[in-house]
């Protein structure tokens, strides 16, 4: 017969520090997650590269040409001067003025990091159909309970474009990375806003009225708007 082999039992002090690597194990797990909820950290803002930057400042113009100077301005970048465009008085004109707005998710990104205070508090994503974006919100510190705290919020909404019109749906609010309840989003969560309220004067009438495009696809952007 083969013999069974002898299990040792554990000791009284092994069983003691089992307990107290089991207690810190919990307690550094507790702190980690209760920093990520409480103390988020800051997205780290997009930097184009030069050829991106570029690009960006092509599209840019196609947006809204300013009159080029004969003799430009120029101020320091970086140590170096640039020119620095003026206005100048010119009649309105449409004509060969393109109506696509192309823009990338990186270049979004950057222009908020560029142009706004929210560079290292929103973030923006683009994905297949659905636009997504995060956002850390200052808390003031009279507010109960989170005062003085960073809020971090999520938001996602398929957008498309089909049967000759937008296509706008809320696909849900997060924060803490909690989902809100649909009942405290004003029961609009997965409705098509633009099927709901596009009958009705207002934003979302209008919105649809100026669209003749929408393509969300991932890291892109393009809208076709109405003459």
């Amino acid at each position: 017969m083969e013999q069974q082999p002898q299990r040792t039992a554990l000791s009284g002090l092994q069983i003691i520090g089992i307990v107290v690597a089991a207690m810190l194990i919990t307690m550094v797990v507790t702190l980690l997650i209760a920093k990520a909820w409480l103390f988020p950290s800051p997205f780290k803002p997009v930097v184009l590269s030069p050829t991106e930057e570029k690009q960006l400042e092509l599209k840019l113009a196609q947006f809204d040409r300013i009159g080029t100077p004969s003799t430009p301005a120029t101020e320091q970048v970086n140590g170096t001067p640039s020119p620095v465009p003026t206005m100048e008085p010119e009649p309105y004109n449409e004509e060969g003025a393109s109506r696509e707005i192309k823009l990338t998710e990186r270049e979004i990104n950057a222009m908020v990091a560029k142009n706004t205070d929210l560079a290292d508090k929103m973030a923006i994503d683009f994905a297949d159909n659905l636009v997504s974006i995060k956002m850390l919100i200052p808390m003031d510190p009279d507010f109960p309970l989170l005062g003085g705290k960073i809020l971090k919020v999520r938001a996602g909404a398929e957008v498309d474009f089909r049967e000759n019109m937008p296509v706008f749906v809320l696909r849900g609010v997060s924060i803490m990375g909690v989902p809100l309840p649909n009942a405290w989003l004003g029961n609009l969560k997965n409705l098509d806003l633009v099927k709901v309220f596009g009958s009705e004067p207002g934003f979302w009438r209008s919105f649809a009225a100026g669209v003749a495009a929408i393509q969300v696809q991932e890291g892109n952007l393009q809208i076709t708007l109405k003459e």
